[in-house]
């Protein structure tokens, strides 16, 4: 009959994918039960989103077996590795556990598209997740997650809205969507601080932040009052646009956070009767650009109509759709973007910041 030591041993020989560490090491094991030649045990992962649970899960059986189990039953549950800056820096943030900024170098990219939809893809695994419009001048984030009430509070904070399973906080629940906003930056700066310090975001495992298109004064308001995990960049295929994805990488070098990677959006159209693919606008150049400058690529979306009509309805297409070849683009992101946040926080807990050319190096 097997012991637990050697479960663990046999275990011990299996590494996390991404993390490149042991299972046993990483505290990923748990609940060990042995009956007599049957073992069950839980697998807890860095997010629930995983990419790559079924490799673990494998692998996992496999190194068991092979250690003399006739049958193994395994569960898995998840805990994100927080980020210990937000709440060392930041009190009111202090149980999000990971802030992640989508950007683009300029406007008419979908960046909010993407921020919405990743969002929402990442809450569909079971992740706690709020979404932050820090687009003051213009926030769309309303219309596309289709919630138009105004936010209560209670005692001094402001709880914020929620659809699909994500909180949600935007300058357009306050403010009449025909009321436009004329704002200096020092004003900016007081709403953006407002969002961080005076909503009861509650315990997050990320929170998506929808920065406005360019690199301007929020975007350096929020990395002075919150530590960013990391952060995403948002770009479409044609060479005019490839200028604008290095500024969105050289603002967040800039800024010391870690790039997660490139999205390209409208990448191709498919066609809904034929199902054949039109490049409309080229297609790769954001690829291209993220390998050049050593940066993850994260995926292509297509340029679809139930995407465009999902964000004019308020119905995402990750939600509205999930099972669609529209919204599994998202969720693929999605599930890179989580695993590297986890590697981003596991590696800074233990001191060991990941260099060179996977994610870009951040002083902590």
């Amino acid at each position: 009959m097997l012991t637990e030591q050697q479960v663990l041993n046999a275990l011990g020989k299996v590494q996390e994918p991404e993390l490149h560490r042991d299972l046993v090491s990483l505290n990923m094991i748990k609940d060990v039960k042995i009956q007599g030649d049957a073992v069950n045990f839980t697998i807890v992962l860095t997010t629930p989103a995983c990419p790559l649970r079924s490799q673990i899960e494998n692998e996992a059986k496999a190194a068991v077996v092979a250690a003399g189990a006739k049958a193994v039953a395994v569960k898995f549950d998840a805990s994100v590795p927080s980020d210990k800056r937000i709440g060392g820096k930041l009190d009111a943030l202090r149980a999000v556990k990971a802030t992640i900024a989508v950007a683009s170098g300029k406007g008419g990219v979908g960046k909010t598209t993407v921020s919405v939809n990743l969002a929402v893809a990442l809450a569909q695994t079971g992740a706690r997740v709020g979404l932050l419009d820090a687009d003051v001048y213009g926030p769309n984030i309303p219309i596309m997650m289709g919630v138009a009430a105004q936010p209560r509070s209670r005692g001094d904070k402001i709880i914020p809205l929620e659809a699909y399973n994500v909180k949600l906080m935007s300058m357009g629940f306050l403010v009449p969507p025909e009321q436009a906003v004329i704002w200096r930056g020092p004003m900016l700066h007081s709403a953006v601080q407002q969002f961080l310090t005076e909503v009861d975001w509650g315990e997050l495992d990320y929170l998506v932040i929808d920065l406005p298109p360019g690199t301007g004064d929020v975007q350096l308001t929020l990395a002075q009052s919150v530590p960013l995990t990391g952060g995403v960049v948002v770009a479409t295929p044609q060479d005019v646009a490839l200028a604008d994805v290095i500024k969105g990488i050289t603002m967040f070098n800039k800024l010391e956070v870690p790039v997660l990677g490139v999205v390209e959006n409208m990448s191709y159209f498919l066609c809904p009767h034929c199902h054949e693919r039109t490049e409309i606008f080229a297609h790769g150049g954001a690829q291209k650009m993220a390998n050049e400058l050593g940066v993850p690529f994260l995926g292509e979306i297509p340029l679809d109509l139930a995407i465009r009509s999902g964000g004019d309805t308020g119905k995402p297409v990750t939600a509205l759709a999930p099972a669609s070849p529209y919204a599994q683009p998202f969720q693929a992101i999605a599930q890179a973007v989580a695993a590297r946040v986890s590697v981003l926080n596991v590696n800074a807990a233990q001191g060991d910041l990941i260099a060179g050319g996977t994610i870009a190096v951040m002083k902590r």
